[in-house]
């Protein structure tokens, strides 16, 4: 019987589970042992549109289905949890496996905690994700850098540190991701802040680091993170779609190695965009050049998987004034004092906004500063952040009859 923190090679029984997966197809053979045995009502992953940069979500019902959604979309950004919350009554009725990011992952347990989403009713496999390539970006790189046209790319990988692709003539080109950012190119500024590279906040965490000899390309590493994906994946495993053996000592030391130097690439990222934009006053005032830009089209509080009001405070005509743009700096300072304490870095808010804006950047660096000063980090476990001592119900209510944001008499008196 495996028990959270076991770790395996596995890979798909072609008898038992012939549809095609990537590295062993182990993840496939996991989603299609539970569909077939009702175990989820559905999977919710995302599946190769009309090429390789676009992802588009799919929720699968029938395990035939899961041939299309086999395969990693590095360019494909899209942030699943959100999604649930809005058009699946946050899980509450249905029983849902998802493909979990490290971001997709932190934003499922800040939704949880805020009653948006029902995790009983939750599985969840992580995908290690060395980060991901905005369509466009993706675009121009392989125009500019790799000098092939975009429209002749079938197929994209990270691996070994290159960012590869490979054309419709089975041309295979890669160029380092340190050359690539160097140059301003590569993964999205959030993706290179990051430091959740192995998704354990899911039930088990699975990719491809620490597949090593021959076994390299035709298994898949699997983590066991939790009693639910102990469960899940020792059923898997009798019911004979998925084969497993010991990995190989060597396998875990180069994992253990990979994982580490990704996130001290990450914590190096952040100091060094963190000290771009300055500190204090400084770091103030770029907020608020950058943010004049905005046009107030709610794109990043639409897609923020932290943003779930059903009554937005930027909304107010008295906290935001109605129709002035460049909006008013506090409808900044409104997103900054609902989300800041618990941003999870999945970058939504920046790549959606067609002003540019590095929202993400600024909500991160703020998150890290107030994390050094309360300890929370959030999307990691269920522990609530700061502002949720404050009664949301109660507050509503208050600020709408009296229109002042002051709280701190409340929250102190005895």
């Amino acid at each position: 019987m495996s028990a959270k923190g076991d770790m395996y090679y596995a890979w798909a029984d072609q008898s038992a589970c012939p549809i095609k997966g990537e590295c062993g197809g182990a993840v496939t053979a996991i989603l299609k042992y539970m569909l077939d045995n009702k175990v989820v009502d559905a999977v919710l992953t995302v599946k190769k549109g009309r090429d390789v940069y676009e992802a588009v979500p799919v929720l699968v019902h029938s395990s035939e289905e899961l041939s299309k959604t086999a395969g990693s979309l590095h360019c494909g950004t899209v942030l699943l949890p959100k999604i649930i919350k809005k058009y699946l009554d946050g899980a509450r009725d249905m029983k849902i496996a998802v493909t979990c990011k490290g971001c997709d992952a932190k934003a499922m347990y800040e939704l949880a905690k805020r009653q948006q989403i029902n995790m009983d009713n939750i599985f969840m496999i992580g995908l290690n994700c060395g980060g991901s390539v905005t369509p466009m970006m993706a675009r121009n790189m392989i125009a500019e850098k790799y000098g092939l046209n975009p429209n002749d790319i079938v197929k994209e990988e990270i691996d070994k540190g290159q960012f590869i692709v490979i054309t419709k003539d089975g041309e295979h080109k890669g160029i380092s991701i340190d050359e690539l950012e160097e140059h301003g190119l590569g993964r999205r500024a959030n993706c290179q802040r990051c430091e959740t590279k192995i998704p354990r906040q899911a039930d088990i965490a699975c990719g491809n680091w620490g597949v090593i000899g021959e076994k390299a390309g035709k298994t898949t590493f699997v983590e066991i993170c939790s009693e639910k994906g102990a469960a899940v994946f020792d059923a898997a495993v009798k019911s004979g779609v998925l084969q497993t053996s010991a990995p190989e000592a060597k396998g875990l030391e180069v994992r253990g190695k990979i994982e580490n130097v990704m996130v001290k690439m990450g914590k190096k990222n952040q100091e060094k965009q963190f000290t771009a934009i300055g500190e204090g006053s400084t770091r103030l005032n770029y907020i608020m050049a950058e943010s004049s830009r905005c046009i107030k089209c709610y794109g990043c509080i639409e897609n923020c998987p932290i943003c779930y009001c059903v009554e937005c405070s930027t909304k107010k005509p008295h906290l935001v004034r109605p129709g002035v743009i460049p909006p008013d700096f506090m409808f900044q300072m409104i997103r900054f004092a609902h989300i800041a304490d618990s941003c999870v870095n999945c970058g939504q808010c920046s790549e959606l906004c067609p002003m540019n804006i590095p929202n993400s950047l600024f909500m991160h660096a703020q998150q890290v500063e107030l994390e050094k000063m309360f300890g929370h980090k959030p999307g990691y476990d269920m522990t609530m952040p700061v502002l949720s001592f404050a009664e949301e119900m109660e507050e509503r209510e208050r600020l709408h009859s009296t229109g002042s944001d002051m709280i701190f008499e409340n929250v102190f008196k005895e």
